[in-house]
């Protein structure tokens, strides 16, 4: 029987992960047929053996692999379109290999999609930590810890300020497969143990241009399982240094005055915002947004800075062509 529902999760060496998270998500009630898509991002450890196992077992729904050996979130994320539309299916509902579905995910996805007109709908993202929660990492930071909570409510998404991500987001398939230029960015990929990315972002930008009927579902809930590793400030600057980079890259237009494809603002802004960090630190206050502001800053610098030689580089090639 084909599904007309694909649960899907991309993972990449978080076998050890996997067991909990498919029981969970093969365990889901759901109104219509589904599968369970698992796409392999070209991991070492094990993942096939793992997934292959959890297939065998009793119970549950379908479980599919695929192995997509070109390392990338955003070449894993297009393979899993791609096969879902093959095996024609209507709906299609994202993880994450580092989360875990709570009930009735997949009955308010279906209900938000077939019943209520949605094309897209996403639901909340609930933050559980390893470990005590550092004092410093304060409500406003959960958010780039991929949280999502946008109240209890169901409600139409029509802007940028409510945001839904693919830890937590479902599509109407006839959405990829009417317009084959709507895939995941791979400007905006992440490959491997990188941070950042905003392929996710990109998409929900796309979908809001296109004028796509999104859906806040309350009711479709997953934990996002954090990592130790993100627990560090350091973490955060990454990511707003890559962050920043990728928007000078790809999404800014510095008019006006710049050297070198970068206005001078820009790094007057970056150096108050990291005047101001250390200030802050020294005199014992919290210092962390205002340097992710600098990170995000300096990263945009040499994001405009790159896209600034790849424009001379291109004029440079017409002018020997």
């Amino acid at each position: 029987m084909r599904p007309v529902l694909v649960y899907a999760v991309c993972t990449w060496n978080r076998a050890e992960r996997l067991p909990r998270l498919l029981r969970a998500m093969r365990a889901q009630s759901c109104p219509v047929p589904f599968e369970v898509l698992v796409v392999d991002n070209n991991s070492t450890d094990g993942t096939r053996e793992v997934v292959e196992r959890i297939a065998a077992e009793a119970g549950g729904a379908p479980v599919r692999y695929v192995f997509e050996p070109e390392q990338g979130i955003v070449p894993a994320r297009n393979r899993a379109i791609e096969e879902a539309i093959s095996a024609g299916a209507e709906y299609f509902v994202f993880i994450d290999d580092d989360e875990l579905p709570r009930e009735g995910i997949l009955e308010a996805a279906y209900e938000a999609l077939a019943q209520e007109g949605a094309d897209c709908a996403g639901g909340r993202v609930e933050v559980r930590f390893p470990k005590r929660r550092p004092r410093w990492l304060v409500d406003d930071l959960l958010g780039f810890l991929a949280a999502v909570d946008h109240g209890p409510q169901p409600f139409w998404i029509h802007d940028r300020g409510t945001p839904v991500w693919t830890a937590n987001v479902a599509y109407r398939l006839d959405l990829f497969r009417s317009d084959g230029a709507l895939r995941f960015d791979r400007r905006y990929d992440r490959k491997g143990a990188q941070v950042g990315g905003g392929s996710d972002a990109a998409m929900f930008w796309a979908l809001l241009a296109r004028g796509a009927r999104i859906r806040y579902r309350p009711d479709m809930v997953v934990v996002h399982e954090v990592e130790p590793w993100r627990l560090r400030r350091s973490y955060f600057l990454r990511l707003h240094a890559r962050g920043g980079y990728r928007r000078g890259r790809y999404r800014f237009d510095a008019r006006g005055r710049s050297v070198a494809g970068v206005p001078p603002w820009l790094l007057v802004q970056a150096m108050r915002h990291g005047l101001r960090a250390t200030g802050r630190a020294l005199r014992g206050r919290p210092a962390l947004r205002e340097a992710m502001n600098a990170a995000y800053a300096l990263g945009m610098a040499a994001g405009a800075f790159d896209a600034w030689r790849e424009r001379r580089r291109a004029r440079a090639a017409e002018g020997r062509a």
